[in-house]
């Protein structure tokens, strides 16, 4: 019974992945090329940067409201249907925006965001009842692997297309490839549907006790979301690493979807590997992989020498792998099994916020002294390190 249990665990956990493989295939790709497609729609840089911004903020701030609202009602298959089918309405209509029309655009890159923060912390609710099975490393870990290898494949797809058009600074090559991208929405929110109806009640697969009466976190929770907050402040997005590496000539434009594709397959492979660590040797495996990303900044910002700049964003990936897996993991351990969709909640809403933030004064400082840059996202994320130590201790002591 016990191996029967584990099997669909796993097989649920692989199907989830799947749904997310295939809408990552249409965020992840409608993300490498929407910066240049603004431009194109008549969008200056400020605004560029300003709703990049407001969409992570949105995607990431609002899910504290979504996942306190899934606790609640215990719909998390519905709010996860919701928001992947968001996708469906967002990315293909990017390719009917009239000329000049950057403010629709926008709008549609807002709502995008909007579907993400309804549906993750359910969705991660759902896949959290099923790694409890497994290994809450393990089960993340396989989301996060599959998640990447669609944002992967996409920037790929893309660049296949915007070749064969040969006119790739047109809008009807753009308009193709979110035509293409609207595909593979359609086709995630099929697999989430078919996921459904063999799985319809995966809590089953949790068999620890709810929690009674009002929500209550550990304060291991709370010294957890300082350390998360620390990180996501000194984790610069990729946005302003590859605004670095066209504005001071390092590569070429059409280099950076490329070295995106190398952060995105490295992400995959560190969230199976520190995930693996994770149900191994606990929150030691994010203390790791923070002492390793935390030092991507100096390779990228500061050293002018290409291979020394992969080198970063290979650091870059690892961080990435590690935040979207063990992270998420740690969650799971500490907030009670029906107050988990607000746990993920609070935590997607600090990380989104401290990244805005972060950003923000990184992008400031960057025509100031890059150095400074380079050192502010160290420091902050070797800050985090002392502070895990601490909620290690208090939690499994590993």
């Amino acid at each position: 019974m016990m191996n029967n249990m584990k099997k669909a665990a796993y097989s649920f956990i692989i199907l989830l992945g799947i749904v997310s493989l295939l809408s990552d295939m249409a965020y992840e790709g409608a993300r490498s090329i929407i910066g240049p497609y603004l431009g194109l729609l008549g969008a200056t840089a400020a605004t560029v940067g300003f709703v990049s911004g407001l969409g992570e903020f949105i995607g990431y701030a609002l899910r504290l409201v979504t996942g306190f609202i899934s606790d609640r009602t215990k719909k998390y298959w519905t709010m996860t249907i919701v928001g992947y089918a968001m996708n469906i309405i967002a990315i293909p209509l990017l390719a009917i925006v009239p000329a000049n029309g950057w403010i629709y655009a926008c709008g549609l890159i807002i709502l995008e965001r909007l579907g993400k923060a309804i549906r993750t912390p359910s969705k991660s609710t759902l896949v959290s009842f099923a790694a409890s099975e497994v290994g809450a490393g393990k089960g993340f870990a396989i989301q996060e692997a599959l998640d990447q290898l669609g944002a992967f494949i996409s920037p790929v797809i893309l660049f296949v297309i915007l070749t064969l058009k040969g006119s790739s600074g047109t809008k009807n090559a753009y308009a193709v490839c979110f035509l293409v991208l609207g595909i593979a929405a359609i086709l995630s929110v099929i697999m989430l549907l078919i996921s459904k109806k063999i799985y319809p009640t995966p809590d089953a697969f949790d068999r620890t006790k709810e929690a009674e009466g009002k929500i209550h976190f550990k304060h291991s929770f709370w010294f957890y979301m300082v350390s998360i907050s620390l990180i996501a402040a000194g984790f610069a997005d990729f946005s302003l690493i590859s605004y670095h590496l066209v504005h001071q000539n390092l590569f070429a434009d059409n280099m950076i979807p490329a070295l995106y594709a190398v952060a995105m397959g490295i992400d995959a492979l560190s969230a199976l590997f520190f995930g693996w660590l994770y149900d191994k040797k606990g929150l030691l495996s994010l203390i790791i992989a923070t002492a390793i990303s935390a030092f991507f900044a100096p390779f990228v910002f500061l050293t002018g020498n290409t291979a020394l700049i992969i080198v970063g964003i290979i650091f870059w990936g690892i961080g990435m792998g590690a935040q979207e897996s063990i992270m998420q993991s740690t969650v799971t351990g500490l907030v009670a099994k029906n107050h988990r969709a607000t746990g993920f909640g609070i935590f997607n809403t600090a990380f989104g916020l401290f990244w805005f933030m972060g950003s923000f004064i990184m992008g400031t400082i960057y025509s100031i002294s890059l150095p400074a840059l380079a050192g502010i996202s160290v420091l902050l994320q070797l800050g985090a390190i002392p502070v895990l130590f601490i909620v290690r201790n208090h939690v499994t002591g590993k």
